[in-house]
């Protein structure tokens, strides 16, 4: 097991889960490094965070240190990362955090899951496709979003999903969600996904935020008065 430190948060990680990408951004602190300050920016004490891809539970253990743990949910769909992600959030106190385990998907029937494709480098894990080597696909449960909208009603929501987010912006976000901010994967979907992603919020209430986002980090925020 191998601990570091970013921004105050210690990290513990399996070796078996460290390529030397992982380790050198974790030991320089350039982890997530823009995806924290983003969060940090717009979150709030007492606001309700939902994070899409707990990663280590790094992003999600720096929005309890602000909102509290109780007001934060984080999803993860690789199985193998759940133990890390509670440890990592008990080693900093902040294991109120409610994690949930599955993929998150437009809509969801009860019982349903769907095929998750994981290896070493944890940070590239995503929803299986056809050429994903079966030997690293498990079954994980479909978390649809609108639900998950529904239950938490965040005020902010994160995403992280390896190119996951093309499919969860097909209706108009409620109300109560004030920011979105997520990392694009251009190399997942063509320019005209992003283009759907933004018009979804757009039509939503939301306009562009040019303090967080940064590179492929894009942050829509809710217009005042809407």
């Amino acid at each position: 097991m191998a601990e570091y430190e970013v921004n105050g948060v210690r990290l513990m990680v399996p070796e078996a889960k460290l390529t030397e990408r992982i380790a050198d951004k974790l030991s320089s602190g350039a982890y997530e490094a823009h995806e924290a300050r983003a969060a940090l920016m717009r979150l709030r004490p007492r606001h309700r965070v939902l994070e899409l891809g707990s990663g280590l539970g790094y992003i999600a253990t720096l929005c309890a240190g602000v909102a509290g743990a109780e007001n934060v949910v984080t999803v993860e769909a690789n199985p193998e990362m759940l133990p890390v992600i509670r440890a990592n959030l008990e080693l900093n106190g902040q294991g109120g955090v409610t994690l949930l385990h599955g993929a998150v998907t437009r809509t969801a029937k009860p019982g349903e899951t769907i095929g998750f494709a994981h290896d070493k480098a944890f940070w590239g894990a995503h929803i299986a496709t056809e050429s994903s080597k079966p030997g690293n696909v498990a079954e994980v449960p479909c978390l649809g979003i609108d639900a998950l909208l529904r239950e938490y009603r965040p005020h902010l929501v994160i995403m992280d999903i390896e190119g996951a987010e093309e499919h969860l912006f097909d209706a108009p976000w409620p109300d109560h969600v004030r920011v979105v901010m997520m990392e694009l994967h251009p190399g997942r979907y063509p320019d005209t996904v992003i283009k759907r992603i933004v018009d979804c919020l757009s039509a939503s209430g939301m306009t562009y935020d040019p303090g967080p986002s940064r590179g492929r980090i894009l942050t829509m925020r809710r217009l005042r008065g809407t």
